[in-house]
């Protein structure tokens, strides 16, 4: 049964780590028919609004990836924290995936801005947490297991957050679509439209970064190297 539940959640961290490349991918690539002039401002509208139903999959997905790799960290003996624990670590996370689909469901509100905002704050409290547990371990100190041939699922949760961060900017920048999208819908705006041109170009240079950071955490759990 063990085995079972192990192969399971691998699976579902693989699908998780497919979509969370794949989302990102669309948005950068979506991303250019959003701030084309060129093109009517209800035409861009509907590729951004493509934009957020992708980037919501990706959404889900790195949430997921969090409590499915503490969960056969458990399993592998790399970190003590089970039974009441686990559960309460999915519950949390159904929670926090609530508010996720929730800002995403009312996006195009006052209300969705806050629920994002609210998103983002958990984030705030949640990177430097993981940051601070993985390197305690790597450093010999606990709670996880960062033997020989063992710290990768450490080095791993480090990346892990260091992804988170870049996440959050990008959270940023497409949460000032839909503000920069109102200004624009009252008339032609030069400034706000440069605005628009400066963020988006920002985040697809940042995007490069993400992606190497993503790989190097789907390297760390497939191969384990060290």
């Amino acid at each position: 049964m063990e085995f079972n539940e192990l192969a399971v959640l691998r699976w579902m961290h693989i699908i998780c780590m497919v979509y969370w490349l794949g989302g990102e991918w669309g948005v950068f690539q979506t991303s250019y028919n959003v701030i084309n002039r060129n093109l009517p401002l209800d035409e861009r509208r509907r590729h951004m609004e493509t934009a957020y139903r992708i980037d919501i999959l990706a959404r889900t997905g790195i949430i997921l990836l969090l409590p499915l790799g503490l969960h056969m960290g458990h399993l592998w003996n790399l970190q003590p924290l089970g039974g009441p624990w686990l559960v309460g670590m999915w519950l949390l996370t159904a929670a926090w995936l609530g508010l996720c689909w929730s800002a995403f469901v009312f996006r195009e509100t006052d209300r969705g801005v806050r629920l994002t905002r609210i998103d983002e704050a958990v984030r705030f409290v949640l990177i430097p947490v993981l940051a601070l547990v993985a390197l305690l371990s790597l450093l010999g100190y606990g709670p996880f297991v960062a033997d020989p041939g063992m710290r990768w699922y450490c080095a791993k949760l480090l990346v892990y957050a260091g992804t988170l961060v870049i996440g959050l900017k990008l959270r940023f920048i497409m949460r000032e679509w839909t503000a920069m999208f109102r200004l624009l819908a009252q008339g032609p705006n030069p400034d706000v439209e440069l605005r628009l041109d400066k963020s988006i170009r920002f985040g697809r240079s940042i995007a490069y970064v993400y992606w190497v950071l993503i790989a190097t955490v789907a390297y760390l759990g497939a191969v384990k190297p060290f």
